[in-house]
């Protein structure tokens, strides 16, 4: 019989809560304990979740000895220094993402997991995706051809989130760039095969955050200490001579309902929109053009899903699903977003 890994969650919040159901549904992980300052709300959660090991200070989670897999779900500007502590301490971690907000402590994180030899992987929930797996696999079936360009967007039209966690960047490293952006470009960079990225020019702008009465989502006025972007985006070269443009919001006069996310490919032999999953090609020998639904399907839970897949990987010896490194490339990306933003010029990615 393989063994279950023990899991502490650090953190009780929202992602705590849709990482939970992929532990309990793993042959291969058990919830075991739980950390968080709130302790209200740290029991709450617990009592829901039946998780009897209950601490107040991730400090005691990471030393219980018979924890494994630290799970991190805290705001960005913690990852690092709780996944060092975690390795130091001889566990495997889950990190929430983005992995760190810098491309720096993203390298000391990877220094830690190879001096432990342990597994560390980001929470890169939008690869789980049923529409996003059945895109990849078209891919890998070549009906694009060479991936040379793609777009990308992540756009709400008021959608900030208000917690502190999200636009103090003392806590977040960034605002919408950092939060929602990593999602779309690490699945961006996913469907075309994670190319090296060499240079970015970029923006980044706080437009209609800063206006007097501005609001989010229910109304709710939005604070006035909130001091990161609502808006970002950039142009992206990569080694191999392709290029991306992406663009990234939480406040944009775009008519959208709550969120809109797309991915546009284009290949050698065809493009393709996710989540749509549709072709774009032609037929050259009859000058045809070619539209047609490529594989589109639903998956599980993708928070869910990622869980399983992480133990699956420790319980099996298997790599890790969502390497660090990939993570460092997305990192690099969106640090060059901002490093731009502020120089007025192209700079060159920081890898």
């Amino acid at each position: 019989m393989s063994k279950v890994f023990r899991v502490g969650t650090i953190g009780v919040g929202y992602t705590c809560n849709v990482h939970a159901p992929g532990w309990k549904e793993s042959p291969h992980a058990e919830l075991a304990a739980l950390a968080d300052l709130n302790e209200e709300a740290l029991n709450r959660v617990a009592d829901r979740l039946e998780v009897k090991k209950r601490y107040t200070t991730a400090r005691e989670l990471i030393e219980d000895p018979e924890i494994d897999v630290v799970d991190i779900c805290t705001p960005n500007m913690t990852h690092a220094p709780l996944a060092v502590a975690a390795f130091k301490a001889g566990k495997h971690v889950l990190c929430e993402k983005p992995l760190a907000p810098t491309p720096a402590e993203i390298r000391r994180m990877i220094k830690a997991r190879d001096a432990a030899g342990k597994l560390l992987m980001t929470a890169q929930h939008m690869r789980y995706l049923g529409t996003a797996r059945a895109m990849k696999a078209e891919i890998e079936r070549g009906v694009l051809g060479r991936i040379y360009h793609a777009r990308a967007w992540i756009l709400r039209r008021c959608g900030v989130p208000l917690g502190p966690g999200f636009i103090r960047r003392e806590l977040s490293g960034g605002g919408a760039c950092i939060d929602i952006g990593v999602h779309i470009l690490d699945l961006t960079l996913w469907l075309m095969g994670f190319p090296r990225p060499v240079t970015v020019s970029g923006f980044s702008r706080n437009e209609l955050s800063k206006r007097p009465n501005a609001f989010s989502w229910g109304r709710q006025p939005i604070p006035e200490s909130m001091d990161v972007e609502d808006f970002a985006g950039g142009f992206v070269r990569f080694e191999g001579g392709q290029t991306l443009m992406i663009e990234i919001s939480w406040l944009l006069h775009h008519d959208t309902p709550g969120e809109v996310q797309r991915v546009w490919l284009y290949g050698t032999e065809g493009g393709a929109e996710w989540p749509a999953n549709k072709l774009i090609a032609d037929d050259l020998p009859t000058r045809q053009l070619i539209d047609r639904q490529l594989i589109l399907h639903d998956g599980g839970a993708p928070h869910a899903l990622e869980c399983i897949d992480f133990a699956r990987a420790l319980a099996q010896g298997l790599p890790s699903p969502v390497p660090a490194e990939e993570s460092l490339y997305v990192q690099a990306i969106l640090d060059g977003i901002y490093r731009s933003a502020e120089q007025g010029r192209e700079v060159k990615v920081n890898l």
